[in-house]
């Protein structure tokens, strides 16, 4: 083994919502759907930034998925044993990535159906909190949608 140190040279970005994210990602072929849902679920409740599947072909023709999970760096560790203990794979790529976010607040809007907090960026984008619309559209038995939409108008009526 070379005796060598690597050195990498880069100047920081500079803006101000750029933060460093462990991005952990595995090629699973061999796992069912049905396993790889609660994978993610695991790995959301065990404190993931984002955790998703996509589709891809592997070697000799076999449907796979890509899992891919962002986390803070400090939780690569954890969360990568969950992954070596829910699902087959055996091995993991992680790398460190930047990750920029729009600064963002929330603001309680109240709908026919019960409040929702809604999600909106400093350049005015908003949307309604997936699991307050979810939490309401089951307890009132109405479609999400319907639940989506009166949030969405609510927020735009407290805005005038």
């Amino acid at each position: 083994h070379a005796n060598v140190l690597r050195i990498v040279m880069g100047e920081a970005s500079g803006a101000s919502e750029a933060t460093s994210v462990s991005v952990i990602e595995a090629n699973i072929d061999d796992s069912t759907p049905q396993v790889l849902a609660y994978t993610v679920e695991r790995l959301m409740l065990a404190g993931a930034l984002d955790a998703s599947l996509q589709p891809l072909e592997m070697k000799k023709g076999r449907p796979g998925s890509l899992l891919r999970v962002i986390a803070e760096p400090g939780m690569q560790d954890a969360l990568a044993e969950i992954i070596f203990a829910e699902t087959s794979s055996l091995g993991l790529r992680m790398y460190t990535a930047e990750r920029r976010v729009r600064p963002r607040h929330w603001v309680d809007v109240q709908t026919e159906y019960g409040p929702v907090r809604m999600k909106v960026s400093g350049d005015h984008s908003y949307a309604p909190e997936y699991e307050d619309c979810r939490t309401l559209a089951m307890a009132k038995q109405v479609p999400l949608r319907q639940i989506l939409a009166a949030a969405n108008q609510a927020y735009l009526q407290l805005k005038k």
